[in-house]
């Protein structure tokens, strides 16, 4: 197995209105879609549909929804026998509303995702033994990611930590334990205290950071591309013009892409260039998985 994927899965109830209501309004929307989605499973099916072999570790609920993840993870060959039910509670849910510039606004119910334990991973210890790297994101409780980055350590696996959503109580620590930390610059916003609506608040607060002792920070950017920090030296990969339609998932576009290139060839900056192209490639199309190119999609889109 090349990668697994600690973390969550969500149902996306996807409302599309060209004008967010305000407080006691009620709007009609013109359109309404239901997908698949959760940071932890937007990330695995990215991977998986460039080709990666992927296994994820996850809870979904005592629902009609948890039927549907587990058969959508594996109709994209992700390995769900460590996919469990976590009895008397739901699926986890996430609302999204998009509005006609593309922007999302995301409320997250955690339900299942919030019973994953790190007796989940020890259950899985002998498949992830065999894994190359570990992803993982903030969905889940966080003595769980600790206990996951524990593992990854005694283990010899890289490990990718992905910190949304951005927790100001993250143990630093641990997170210098990873190999990748992949913050947006909201999540970097919100764990450094520090402004970053310019690119040079940006590198400020991401030294800060290091100075902490992270490894490699990859921070994206959106519609500003991307940058990857490691000691002094600094490396930026301009994003990929494109119409947005839905940046949906458009984040864990990037990661998920990330990881499968990192893998291939080890390459940063390649890998960084890569998904850069694959989260542009997304936002033209709408939802979060569904709009995820597979190996020959994606090859489409960069000659085309």
């Amino acid at each position: 197995m090349d990668i697994a994927v600690i973390g969550s899965n969500m149902v996306d109830l996807i409302t599309y209105t060209s004008t967010m209501p305000k407080a006691g309004e009620t709007l009609e929307a013109p359109d309404f879609a239901l997908g698949c989605g959760g940071k932890g499973a937007n990330q695995a099916v990215a991977a998986a549909k460039l080709g990666a072999n992927v296994m994820m570790v996850s809870k979904v609920g005592e629902d009609l929804f948890a039927e549907n993840t587990i058969r959508n993870l594996q109709q994209f060959g992700v390995d769900t026998q460590h996919v469990t039910v976590a009895r008397g509670t739901s699926s986890g849910v996430a609302p999204i509303f998009v509005d006609d510039q593309s922007q999302n606004r995301i409320l997250i119910i955690k339900g299942a995702n919030a019973r994953l334990t790190p007796a989940d991973i020890d259950a899985a210890a002998e498949e992830l033994k065999a894994c190359r790297l570990l992803v993982l994101q903030l969905e889940i409780p966080l003595p769980t990611v600790y206990h996951a980055i524990t593992f990854a350590r005694q283990h010899g696996i890289q490990v990718i930590l992905n910190p949304a959503p951005a927790v100001a109580g993250l143990d630093i620590d641990y997170a210098c334990q990873c190999d990748f930390f992949m913050p947006n610059e909201t999540e970097l916003e919100i764990l450094t205290g520090m402004p970053v609506s310019s690119d040079d608040e940006v590198l400020r607060a991401g030294q800060m950071l290091l100075g902490r002792g992270l490894k490699n920070l990859i921070i994206t950017l959106g519609s500003r591309g991307s940058v990857w920090m490691q000691g002094d030296a600094v490396y930026r990969v301009e994003p990929v013009p494109v119409k947005a339609v839905d940046t949906s998932g458009a984040g864990d576009a990037f990661i998920g892409c990330f990881a499968h290139f990192l893998i291939q060839h080890g390459d940063i900056p390649r890998a960084m260039q890569s998904a850069s192209a694959f989260a542009a490639c997304s936002v033209t199309g709408r939802g979060t998985q569904r709009s995820y190119p597979d190996a020959d999609a994606f090859h489409r889109f960069l000659t085309a």
